[in-house]
């Protein structure tokens, strides 16, 4: 089964400073488990305005992952960690047993620089675990054009140089595809596809749809997926989850 998620439909949030188009609603009254994807309970793009942010907050057993796409994201957290990072970058926090950390804009009011960045969180597969913080840049890797395991925690992706995720079901998956090129991105029993730029079409088991920025796609039970790039100035940008569990069942 394949569902297109327009950019249009999906869920819009904002206020003074922060825009954020979510995959699933994640902020006002939601049903954060109810409303999952796989283990995926949050995917949203999000934009803040230059010297805003989070203030520090707390979370408890969920992985979080930051993919930067625009500006630069300033991250501290109760762990020790002070880090900002780059266009390119994804930052990859284990929230386990407790952390707090606050997230802004590294560009100030005078610089007028947004921050654009895709936060997704995923259901871990144990509880518990310590709480740690990574960051892991992929400029290099996505200039081929073919696609990358930024993140997981499936075995076969172990030493990959993907950051590690406590959610052995799970791998993301992103790829900067050439004009005209087409790339494969595994069958899973559950996925999530984003056109995070430009435009692209996917061919999912004789099912063909055309895909602009800020589409989203959840797949279940489907065969590969082909996605071609679309020339249309902007190179394409695809994040992609491969899950192989939904969350209810990550802990058996």
């Amino acid at each position: 089964m394949i569902t297109v998620i327009p950019s249009a439909d999906r869920h819009h949030w904002a206020n003074e400073w922060l825009t954020s188009r979510q995959s699933f609603p994640a902020t006002g009254n939601y049903d954060l488990f109810g409303n999952a994807h796989g283990v995926l309970v949050v995917h949203n793009d999000d934009v803040v305005d230059p010297g805003e942010g989070l203030d520090a907050h707390h979370h408890e057993n969920m992985e979080i992952l930051t993919w930067v796409l625009d500006g630069a994201v300033t991250h501290r957290d109760s762990v020790g960690n002070t880090t900002t990072l780059q266009a390119g970058t994804l930052g990859a926090m284990s929230a386990g047993t407790g952390i707090t950390h606050g997230e802004a804009n590294a560009s100030t009011r005078a610089e007028r620089r947004p921050l654009r960045v895709v936060q997704m969180w995923v259901a871990p597969h144990t509880d518990g675990l310590p709480p740690r913080q990574s960051e892991h840049r992929f400029d290099d890797a996505l200039d081929t054009g073919q696609p990358v395991v930024v993140a997981s925690g499936r075995p076969e992706h172990e030493g990959s140089g993907a950051a590690p995720i406590a959610n052995r079901f799970a791998a993301l998956h992103i790829a900067r595809p050439l004009a005209g090129t087409t790339i494969a991105l595994p069958a899973a029993p559950f996925a999530h596809l984003y056109v995070a730029r430009g435009s692209a079409t996917v061919d999912v088991d004789g099912e063909h749809h055309a895909l602009r920025e800020g589409d989203a796609v959840r797949l279940t039970d489907s065969g590969d997926v082909q996605v071609t790039a679309v020339d249309d100035g902007t190179r394409p940008e695809i994040l992609y989850w491969e899950m192989h569990a939904s969350f209810d069942l990550v802990g058996s």
